[in-house]
């Protein structure tokens, strides 16, 4: 069987003011994420991984870098484009209220009713796009790593979306489980690569902190 252990990047600056990252915003990881990241690398030592897919994006991939070096396994990490977060268009950047104020509709749309979002106004990406560039990969990894351990760092809106339409979610549903938090871990077990068994869900147990409203996506 193959394992997918997804993890969400660690916490940014972006994340603590309140702004939307997607696929061309970036800030930098606070300091505190390096040590999260530390604290995620010894849960993970349990296991033995083959390969670590990364977001290009700096967030993800700073993060990708220095799991890497904490797990101390010989274990390479390949970037991918596929695994990037949404592209939010014109919300990049922008702090969450103000585009609350600005596109009310299309913001309650995305957080709480993905088969109503439409991001046309917006010039984003839709929930349909982004199954289109990250479910073939994922099923290449998949066929390639068939008996396997696999990291993927990659973004909270974009792995909660993926990871439950994996699972053969419906859209209405995706978001019943809620968000993912920094520095999080969720692991999906498949056969085939084509279902998929959830063995854990948005994993922080080992971060050892209170989660607070800046933490989740």
């Amino acid at each position: 069987m193959t394992k997918l252990f997804f993890i969400r990047h660690g916490k940014t600056k972006w994340n603590l003011e309140g702004r939307y990252q997607g696929a061309r915003g970036d800030s930098p990881l606070l300091e505190q994420s390096y040590h999260e990241i530390e604290l995620l690398a010894a849960y993970l030592q349990k296991y033995q991984f083959a390969k670590i897919y990364s977001s290009p994006l700096k967030r993800a991939l700073t993060t990708a870098k220095q799991l890497a070096k904490k797990l101390n396994q010989p274990v390479k990490i390949e970037v991918d484009q596929a695994f990037c977060e949404f592209n939010l268009g014109k919300m990049e950047g922008m702090k969450f209220t103000e585009v609350e104020r600005l596109y009310p509709e299309i913001v309650d749309a995305f957080r709480n009713h993905p088969e109503k979002y439409d991001p046309t106004e917006i010039e984003g990406e839709t929930f349909q796009e982004l199954f289109e560039r990250m479910t073939p990969k994922i099923e290449e990894i998949c066929r390639r790593y068939p008996t396997q351990n696999i990291l993927i760092v990659s973004h909270g809106a974009a792995l909660c979306a993926e990871i439950r339409h994996l699972q053969g979610v419906s859209l209405e549903k995706l978001r019943a489980k809620g968000g993912l938090v920094n520095t999080s871990t969720t692991i999906l077990e498949t056969k085939d690569g084509q279902s998929f068994k959830c063995l854990a869900w948005n994993q922080t147990d080992y971060l050892n902190k209170q989660l607070d409203s800046s933490d989740m996506v």
